[in-house]
């Protein structure tokens, strides 16, 4: 009796302590977004006389999101969303954003924008706030029927704004609002956003040729709005006037800055693209590139065979030699072998690669939703990437794993696809958008009902015998592992999925026996999924962006026809 008594002692104070130590956390949080509210009041004190700030509901890189409640005409009470933006966002990046909020926002579910408040640097978008739930906590309780109405409501909202133009780059749960309750949505944050060569968005024209000119940016000019501006057309073009004035000056100083950087070799080096993971790129005339003769014949080594590859080594040692003697030093800068890439094909990169100029393309977005061509740098990226994005939404809610792709960089982001897409077509896709990509391991193409009736657990999960469910388990794709700069595919074992199907199942006197626990009109569907469901997904998840499907060519896919009836 006393050693379990002083056994209870010892062990009151490690969780009085946990309990202590959460609940402050809590308040230290609670008085962290406290903190935040009033900050935000002083920096743009006309909010005090419109809004009263409940909380913070959203954080990210380039805002945080508040909920507000504004006081109407009528006496009642309407909820708002307040986006502030770090005072750092770019004032052309701002304006755009505002531009395809009024311009393509406000129908077929994609946010609209009330109003714009700016104080200095700091600038608050208010838009309609729509009450939503969480994507991971209603994952596995959506009806297959759910999952078609949600896919069908978000390449609405990309109709729409593909129609203007406008590329979101940025397409993900979060960042399409859903109510389940009202079945109301809203695609949002257009703050990454991009614009195709005839994009009816003005701004995003500007923003585009100014994202190449960075090395100015801490000479950002400050928006001259108002205190309160309701925006609307005539409010986007002020912003787009007033922001894209001071484009000129910018410009200058980024070219300033690139003749003041260029040494006898600088030329060479800013100019040729870098290789990523063994890639050869094609894209030789993109809009980064300027043609001179010492890129050409650099451009000609680049397609020799593996035994002028060899001779180009052997010069390079050469002349190494040479230059340590002292000899020659000026050959060593005019001789374009030196220059030579001779790490092609091989599992290492070498210091020729590592010191050219990496290659200039658009990589903005989410890990795990990036399309292929985002992922080898392709320099031509159009609609589709939000295409491929949503691609990945609909594979989440048809295997009930999310997020599916979880990868710490582009390499492995590539290698994850490979593990569903198959390797060798990921690498013929990859030709048609003009890149070579290497791959160490061939890795077929997995089918993708099969996949996802796996992960989903269900249909004929249970009906293998126990040591068939120990020698076949069951494999979480896409996983990657990089060991000595290869990249190797690993499977890792389901075992909540294994443990959920010994739930289901039991053993009987004739080996492994079904216990049917819930009829299939308890399903939701989930045992009925058509094949036009996997051939959509199918087209969404193609490699080569020029035949993957469009929003409006999905939007009249057969999958959708009883709703579009």
């Amino acid at each position: 009796m006393e050693a379990s008594l002083n056994t209870y002692q010892d062990e009151q104070p490690p969780l009085q302590a946990e309990n202590f130590y959460r609940k402050h956390e809590k308040n230290s949080k609670l008085s962290g977004v406290k903190k935040d509210i009033e900050k935000l009041y002083e920096a743009v004190p006309q909010l005090v006389k419109v809004f009263k700030i409940k909380e913070k509901i959203g954080e990210g890189t380039f805002s945080s999101v508040y909920l507000a409640t504004a006081q109407q005409q009528a006496g009642c009470e309407e909820k708002m969303a307040l986006k502030h933006l770090i005072p750092t966002s770019h004032p052309l990046r701002i304006a755009a954003e505002l531009q395809c909020l009024t311009i393509a926002g406000g129908q077929d579910n994609v946010m609209g924008v009330r109003y714009c408040f700016r104080k200095n640097d700091h600038v608050v978008i208010v838009m309609p706030y729509l009450e939503h739930e969480s994507f991971l906590d209603i994952l596995n309780s959506l009806s297959f029927e759910e999952v078609r109405e949600y896919m069908f409501n978000l390449f609405k909202a990309l109709r729409r704004i593909h129609h203007f133009g406008i590329v979101h780059r940025d397409v993900k749960p979060s960042n399409f609002l859903y109510n389940r309750q009202l079945k109301e949505y809203a695609l949002v944050d257009f703050g990454l956003a991009q614009g195709t060569p005839d994009t009816k968005i003005e701004l995003l024209r500007v923003v585009q040729s100014e994202s190449q000119q960075e090395s100015c940016s801490q000479n950002k000019p400050h928006l001259t709005l108002g205190n309160r501006v309701s925006v609307n057309g005539t409010a986007s073009r002020q912003i787009a006037q007033q922001s894209a004035s001071k484009t000129s000056v910018k410009w200058c100083c980024s070219q300033m800055q690139n003749k003041q950087g260029k040494g006898k070799e600088g030329s060479v080096h800013h100019s040729v693209q870098r290789s990523v993971f063994g890639e050869r790129n094609f894209n030789i005339h993109s809009s980064t590139y300027q043609e001179s003769p010492t890129i050409k014949l650099i451009k000609q080594s680049k397609v020799m065979d593996v035994a002028s590859r060899k001779l180009a080594t052997k010069k390079k040692i050469i002349s190494t030699k040479a230059v340590n003697n002292g000899v020659a030093k000026k050959a060593t800068n005019s001789c374009p072998a030196i220059l030579t890439c001779d790490c092609y094909a091989t599992d290492r990169v070498c210091s020729v690669c590592l010191s050219r100029r990496q290659q200039v393309a658009p990589r903005a977005g989410t890990p795990g939703f990036r399309a292929p061509e985002v992922l080898t740098k392709c320099p031509t990226q159009t609609t589709a990437i939000d295409m491929w994005s949503a691609g990945i939404i609909f594979l989440s809610l048809l295997s009930g794993r999310y997020p599916f792709y979880k990868a710490s960089d582009d390499l492995t982001a590539l290698a994850q696809i490979m593990t569903i897409r198959g390797s060798r077509e990921t690498i013929q896709a990859a030709k048609t958008f003009g890149k070579s990509v290497l791959c160490t391991k061939e890795v077929p193409a997995q089918d993708l009902r099969t996949l996802c009736e796996r992960l989903r657990g269900t249909n004929s999960s249970c009906a293998k015998s126990t040591s068939d469910m120990h020698t076949n388990s069951l494999y979480e794709p896409a996983l990657a592992i990089e060991t000595d700069k290869k990249v190797e595919f690993a499977s890792q074992p389901l075992g909540e999925k294994i443990q959920h199907l010994k739930n289901n199942c039991h053993e009987g006197d004739n080996g492994l026996e079904i216990k049917i626990t819930e009829k299939a009109t308890d399903l939701k569907g989930w045992d009925r999924v058509p094949d036009e469901a996997y051939d959509l997904l199918d087209k969404l998840l193609d490699l080569n962006p020029a035949t993957r499907i469009t929003a409006k060519e999905a939007l009249l896919h057969h999958f959708f026809k009883d709703i579009r009836q």
